[in-house]
């Protein structure tokens, strides 16, 4: 028996063409013993890149490119291959979409047949999850895996705000607005509780997930009322590679008049849209950054990025009757001073009063001392949050 000083955390976070990893000691959760990613699967360079503890702490290997299955064989024998592997007493797994589930459930067979149901839902994330669980279920069936729902963080939210304006009757088919990025909320209102902002508790809170995919939440006395997402991850702002919301009569327009079907139009909007799509050159707001003066395409895409997360603030302040703390996080959102600053101005209305050195140095609040809105900036930490869940629920 491992000793329990010893015993470790699987987190995984598993998508179509990567799935990140961390292993963390149970008895002091916060503590990561070892992290990284297996990413290109399916395409030409797909490797393996690892930080652990202690001398060789990166690690890089090559994996033959082959399809997902393939790929996270070579990834679980590699774990197995680890020390600290032999360890660990739960997995944890992110599961984009729950439909109504409102917590983590241990996964079972019934579960995974529940989410197969679903995959119609969520085509794009659901299928690989689903294979990597039922991977590891089957290599270490003693194990205890946790599926971690980032859409229960929203089950909060009031009947209105999950309602799409369609014909009623497609609500029974599950069709609603769910919202995403839960276990990241979830994990970023636990930080500002433990900062000590009363809004965590009582109060009223935007919290803006900004990386390549970008959403916000509305938090009223610690529970989701509402988000940018909807039924798909794809709605809501624009993003590194998705549209956003849009007008629903470009896809009959564009199937007038290019004859594109459904599948073209869902890959357009999701991989060749958002930045990318306006810029024409690059998904990554940094580069756009380093050419706007320049490109007038680049420009105008982060101008419209910083103007729709700016206009869902206050449409959220709106919801909220004001709001006294935002958050930003994410890589956008915990990385660039510039961006911030574009997304707050003219937000000073709603009490929103940046300090430009405090925001310039990615300090962890960088709202002026007269503020009256405390804005943070909070670094999220997706499997960290798994691995708390998959430790409290094994």
């Amino acid at each position: 028996m491992t000793a329990a000083a010893e015993q470790t955390v699987l987190a995984l976070n598993g998508g179509s063409s990567s799935v990140k990893f961390a292993l963390f000691c149970a008895a002091d959760i916060t503590h990561r013993r070892l992290h990284g990613k297996i990413d290109r699967i399916g395409i030409a360079g797909t490797a393996l890149t690892a930080s652990a503890e202690g001398p060789n702490a990166a690690i890089t290997q090559e994996v033959p490119t082959g399809d997902f299955a393939a790929s996270i064989e070579v990834l679980i024998d590699w774990l197995e291959s680890r020390q600290a592997f032999a360890a660990v007493i739960a997995i944890g797994h992110r599961v984009v979409h729950g439909m109504q589930r409102s917590a983590p459930e241990r996964v079972t067979r019934k579960v995974l047949d529940d989410l197969r149901a679903v995959i119609p839902y969520d085509p794009e994330h659901l299928p690989a999850e689903i294979q990597l669980m039922e991977k590891l279920l089957q290599r270490f069936p003693q194990l205890p895996q946790i599926a971690c729902f980032d859409t229960a963080f929203h089950r909060t939210m009031p009947p209105v705000a999950t309602l799409l304006p369609i014909p009623r009757r497609y609500q029974a088919m599950g069709v609603q607005r769910y919202g995403f990025h839960g276990l990241s909320y979830a994990y970023l209102m636990e930080q500002l509780a433990g900062l000590g902002d009363p809004a965590a508790h009582k109060g009223r809170v935007v919290l803006a997930h900004l990386g390549s995919g970008a959403s916000l939440a509305a938090v009223r006395d610690g529970a989701s009322v509402d988000t940018t997402m909807a039924f798909t991850p794809g709605a809501g702002v624009p993003m590194s590679t998705r549209s956003g919301d849009i007008d629903p009569g470009l896809l009959s327009f564009f199937a007038g008049k290019e004859q594109m079907t459904t599948a073209r139009f869902q890959k357009m909007v999701t991989h060749e849209s958002g930045l990318l799509g306006m810029s024409e050159t690059s998904s990554d707001i940094r580069d756009l950054l380093k050419v706007e003066a320049t490109d007038t395409r680049a420009a105008e895409a982060v101008a419209l990025f910083c103007q729709e997360i700016r206009k869902r603030i206050g449409a959220f302040a709106a919801v909220l009757g004001g709001v006294d703390t935002l958050v930003f996080s994410a890589g956008i959102g915990e990385n660039s001073p510039v961006i911030r600053a574009r997304i707050c101005a003219n937000l000073e209305f709603l009490g929103v009063q940046l300090e430009p050195a405090a925001n310039d140095a990615n300090d962890a609040v960088i709202s002026t001392p007269g503020s009256r809105v405390t804005v943070r900036v909070i670094p999220t930490d997706e499997e960290l949050m798994i691995a708390k869940l998959a430790l409290k629920l094994r």
